[in-house]
């Protein structure tokens, strides 16, 4: 039932004895907004789009780096990250290893999702293979009338109407995108890092084609807000499918019941079948259709320090940086490694420096002098961090023309 605002046509395609009415019901009856329902299905009234797994899932911390939003996210940046982890790295940064790391950069331009957009619907084919358990439903539903036995044919037949009906209903839904009516005019860039604990996520382009992914989220428009009758009768009619089955059954011939288990049995191989297409891949899938996918590239990098710097360099490029704006690189790296002790804001003030020379080869160094006030182990450290920094750069050098800008696919 939570795919059938995913297929198109799957909502015609629900006319089969389908096991598992109780739960169905008990969990689609919440939607139903009222005493008497909320008394008969108890539970939160959650949105529609949560009640089919819609919605809900928290995304990462999203950071404009040149706006200076800083903001939770929600299910559309959370499946953005899904989608990026599926994609293997093009290129690798050398360098020492302390951990597995990646920076991913996402283009999103053109505005191709506005709000209240009408979601994309994945293809039919896989809800036509429907028609094996609705023939077999049909057809063992006419084989216990032809033998006599009207009560095992009256119990399939429940299970057809009950759940075609539902399916039916719930189905006229509309998935949509919900998201910012309107960009402020003259808004800088939206360019920022989606940030997770060892993976980040680089989104570029306008605040108009970014906010569909860091604000917005999945609406399902159902009619008969905010009671839900429909939704509600149709959840009743399924619990009294289950009640009437479990009891009646019984009294039906040997014959009678091997015909209704192998409704059931039709029914529930369609359903696993649906329920091993992984429903949050499909939703991906749709995200990226309305997206008309765009291009991504991930770079893997070995530790903290150079993920910062790589960071740094792509967000700090003078072909997408707009002029005089805000962007400040120690904030970043302040924000992937807030250590304060002296080595590591020696280091930071060092990056900054360098990356803050325009058109000029960068020098990741210190003389002997700049070196004399610390401690052995500190100078250590130290020139290990500023390698990693260097590595970071030539890994970005080596790698512009992928990164700058990146070629649609």
């Amino acid at each position: 039932m939570t795919t059938v605002h995913l297929y198109r046509g799957r909502r015609w395609l629900g006319w089969y004895n389908s096991p598992g009415s109780y739960t169905v019901a008990k969990k689609f009856g919440q939607l139903a907004n009222s005493r008497f329902w909320d008394g008969l299905f108890p539970g939160p009234n959650l949105t529609p789009a949560e009640i089919f797994g819609l919605d809900g899932k928290p995304g990462p911390r999203y950071w404009g780096v040149f706006s200076g939003t800083e903001m939770a996210t929600g299910h559309l940046a959370y499946l953005m990250v899904q989608k990026t982890k599926e994609i293997e790295a093009e290129a690798e940064v050398e360098g020492r290893e302390t951990t597995p790391l990646s920076v991913t950069i996402v283009d999103v331009s053109d505005r191709v999702v506005k709000h209240l957009d009408r979601a994309p619907m994945m293809s039919v084919h896989h809800a036509l293979l429907a028609a094996i358990p609705i023939t077999i439903n049909f057809a063992t539903c006419a084989i216990s009338a032809a033998s006599g036995d009207w009560l095992a044919f009256a119990l399939i037949m429940l299970g057809i109407i009950s759940s075609g009906v539902s399916c039916l209903v719930m189905g006229t839904a509309r998935l949509e995108f919900a998201s910012v009516k309107e960009a402020a005019q003259g808004v800088p860039p939206a360019d920022g890092v989606l940030l997770m604990r060892t993976d980040v996520v680089i989104l570029r382009g306008a605040e108009k084609d970014i906010d569909p992914i860091t604000k917005g989220k999945f609406d399902l428009k159902m009619d008969g807000y905010p009671e839900f009758r429909r939704i509600g009768f149709c959840s009743l009619l399924l619990l009294a499918q289950f009640l009437l089955q479990l009891l009646l059954i019984p009294q039906a011939s040997t014959f009678g019941q091997i015909m209704f288990l192998t409704s059931l049995a039709a029914s529930w191989a369609y359903n696993s079948f649906l329920s091993s297409l992984e429903r949050e891949k499909i939703q991906i899938d749709i995200l990226m259709k309305a997206l008309r996918d765009p291009p991504m590239l991930k770079i893997a990098l070995k530790n903290r320090a150079a993920q910062a710097v790589f960071v740094c360099l792509v967000l700090s490029d003078d072909i997408r940086r707009p002029p005089n704006s805000d962007f400040k690189p120690k904030e970043v790296l302040q924000c992937f490694i807030p250590n304060e002790t002296r080595v590591w804001n020696t280091w930071k003030n060092k990056v900054v420096e360098e990356l803050e020379k325009h058109e000029e080869e960068k020098s990741f160094e210190f003389s002997s002098s700049d070196l004399s006030r610390f401690k052995d182990d500190e100078k250590e450290l130290l020139r290990s961090l500023l390698q990693d920094a260097h590595n970071a750069y030539r890994g970005y050098q080596k790698h512009i023309r992928k990164i700058r800008p990146i070629p649609s696919s």
